[in-house]
């Protein structure tokens, strides 16, 4: 299912700054050589986490689930000087890649790559998170929900990408692993007391979150 418009997609691409060289090189590579090019963040939705970033100006940034390291690269853009943001990638061949880009990065002494599954890296890196992207396993959303929540303070941020898995999660009940998953972290969400939260409609569904 086409959640947006592709007129307004186009409409949104021109009214929004365009990606720096470095992201523009990434997401072109990506999207004419990766398998899954749909998992590409996109030049709009890349922009509004650099721009969340940069509002939020954190020390600390936990990603999980690189991928080819465009999303990364944008939300380094907005750290405090001496922060960095640790992110985790389970297939080496895509943090290979992502690997290469951060090495060019002016942000390349914040980044910071971990290779392997997050919920074993998670316990070992140390938390107090003040922005958390959760961009991994959808089955395991509401786990790396639960390894980060208690780990940052309140003020701090939680935000979930695929939150509508492509409209799946309009069917009742939803069909698939994938889209169950998500809509089971979707009612985790919003019945948990501890945090206030929204859901935008920003490409394929973004969830924010913030701990009370």
């Amino acid at each position: 299912m086409q959640l947006v418009h592709e007129l307004a997609e186009a409409y949104a691409a021109k009214y929004s700054s365009s990606p720096d060289v470095l992201l523009e090189e990434n997401e072109q590579f990506t999207l004419k050589n990766h398998p899954h090019a749909n998992m590409h963040s996109g030049a709009v939705q890349g922009k509004f986490l650099e721009m969340i970033s940069r509002l939020l100006n954190p020390r600390k940034i936990l990603e999980i689930g690189t991928f080819t390291g465009f999303s990364a690269l944008c939300l380094a853009k907005g750290l405090k000087p001496e922060g960095w943001i640790d992110t985790i990638e389970i297939r080496g061949d895509d943090a290979a890649t992502a690997k290469g880009y951060f090495d060019r990065s002016e942000n390349k002494d914040q980044i910071r790559l971990h290779v392997g599954d997050a919920k074993e890296i998670i316990p070992g890196l140390e938390p107090g998170w003040d922005l958390v992207f959760i961009d991994a396993d959808k089955v395991s959303y509401i786990a790396y929900y639960e390894l980060t929540l208690p780990l940052i303070s309140s003020g701090s941020w939680i935000l979930a990408d695929n939150v509508l898995f492509h409209g799946q999660v309009f069917e009742n009940p939803p069909k698939g692993k994938n889209p169950a998953a998500i809509q089971a972290f979707n009612d985790y969400v919003a019945a948990d007391q501890r945090v206030e939260h929204v859901l935008i409609t920003l490409r394929d569904g973004l969830m924010l979150i913030r701990k009370k």
